[in-house]
């Protein structure tokens, strides 16, 4: 997981036996609660994915100036507009800039559109967010009741039949997923739905529900399989468990076991599995949003590596990685809140 421990380098001794200074540091980490380790290796861990991307964006053929002002351009005026743009500074100065402003909110401006990055990343933001609630919204409670439901009935004519649907789904690329849902329901079947998401852009998809609705049919049979197929197996576990076994001998009706003991016990795999989804959807997002023209993050930043728009490309690949270290933080923090043995050992 992203939550990423402290590591402190060990403890070091010099030529007299006297105490290094890795000893002092080894302390403070050791002093540190559990959760300030995590929080730190999640803000460390988006440092340095900071850093990759501006790298990355700093390799791309081609050259900003000349996408904007075109091949017509004079030698003259692409340097001025470098300049202006400041990408004629040094690389150093360039990241320490960009990364000041991505922690104030001053995301810069478009090179292409000359629009405040974060007003442009404001409405498109609004439009991912709303497919992911809406998947998360679905997939959630569907793979929890298909889970519990096939792992109660094990090796019976349901299970087999969830488990081989969910496994032949498991294995489906999103852009196939989302190809069979527009020939079945919007071209050569049906015409149910629209194949591609279309409202205006200054409006948001939360008012336009019925353009998202593949987009998130698409993530859902995407997302729902794996799941599914954890809770299942977490579920299995846990019924087999002594505990279970003494609570049927008890009389508890069945129904009270599932549900308030195994299912409570099956929290923790829950909990990272929705955590890995969440960080699956910041970046098969995208694909999904390219297939259906839907104008969220991924859209935009496909169109922003097209034209070389390098405010706009970093700051967007920069919120999409955040989502990911949040999602993953935000699992390993559940995890221990929910779990009686975690929290013991980790002081709580």
């Amino acid at each position: 997981m992203v939550g990423l421990s402290l590591i402190i380098p060990a403890h070091v001794t010099d030529d007299d036996g006297d105490q290094g200074v890795g000893e002092p540091l080894k302390n403070v980490g050791r002093r540190l609660p559990w959760w300030a380790r995590r929080i730190f290796g999640a803000v460390l861990t988006l440092v340095a994915v900071s850093l990759l991307i501006f790298v990355a964006t700093q390799v791309l053929p081609g050259d900003a100036a000349l996408a904007i002002l075109g091949k017509e351009a004079t030698p003259e005026r692409l340097a001025e507009l470098r300049a202006e743009l400041g990408l004629d500074r040094p690389l150093v100065v360039q990241y320490l800039d960009w990364a000041r402003g991505f922690v104030t909110g001053d995301l810069g401006t478009s090179l292409v559109s000359h629009l405040s990055v974060a007003d442009e990343l404001k409405t498109r933001a609004l439009n991912s967010l709303a497919l992911v609630i809406a998947a998360i919204a679905i997939t959630l409670p569907l793979s929890v009741v298909l889970g519990v439901y096939t792992a109660a009935r094990r090796d019976r004519f349901a299970d087999n039949v969830t488990s081989g649907l969910m496994l032949v789904m498991n294995s489906l690329p999103e852009f196939v997923i989302a190809l069979l849902l527009i020939v079945f329901l919007s071209t050569m079947v049906t015409h149910l739905l629209p194949s591609v998401s279309l409202f205006p852009a200054e409006d948001t998809a939360f008012n336009h529900p019925r353009a998202i609705i593949l987009p998130v049919l698409t993530l859902v049979f995407a997302t729902s399989p794996y799941l599914t197929r954890l809770v299942r197996a977490s579920m299995i576990d846990e019924l087999e468990s002594e505990y279970v076994t003494m609570s049927r001998l008890k009389g508890v009706p069945e129904f009270r076991v599932v549900v308030r003991h195994a299912l409570r016990n099956s929290l923790v795999p829950l909990i990272q599995g929705t955590a890995l989804i969440l960080a699956y959807l910041a970046g098969g997002i995208v694909i999904v949003e390219y297939i259906f023209r839907f104008p969220g993050l991924g859209g935009l930043l496909l169109e922003s590596v097209s034209a070389r728009d390098l405010p706009v490309i970093q700051a967007t690949a920069l919120l999409l990685a955040a989502v990911y270290v949040l999602a993953n933080l935000s699992a390993d923090l559940l995890s221990v809140a929910v779990t009686p043995r975690l929290r013991h050992g980790a002081g709580l």
